[in-house]
């Protein structure tokens, strides 16, 4: 009798980063006046409230699903 398939894999399973992870990340975003290439400043992000928060958080998951960077990111 089988009760169960395990998956093995040579990578470790990481889970999916959760809401509570990215509000403590986005509140320790630097305030910093040099800009990436996205040219968005930290402050946006922290200031943005949990409707910004949660469109990240949507963002990163979705990204975080499809395993792969967009290129833009790669800079």
């Amino acid at each position: 009798m089988i009760l169960g398939r395990q998956k093995y894999t040579a990578e470790p399973l990481v889970t999916q980063p959760s809401a509570f992870e990215f509000e403590m990340a986005i509140e320790k975003l630097k305030r910093n006046p040099l800009l990436g290439t996205d040219q968005i400043p930290a402050e946006v992000s922290k200031a943005g409230g949990r409707t910004i928060h949660s469109e990240i958080c949507k963002l990163i998951i979705s990204v975080w699903n499809k395993e792969k960077l967009p290129e833009e990111w790669k800079e």
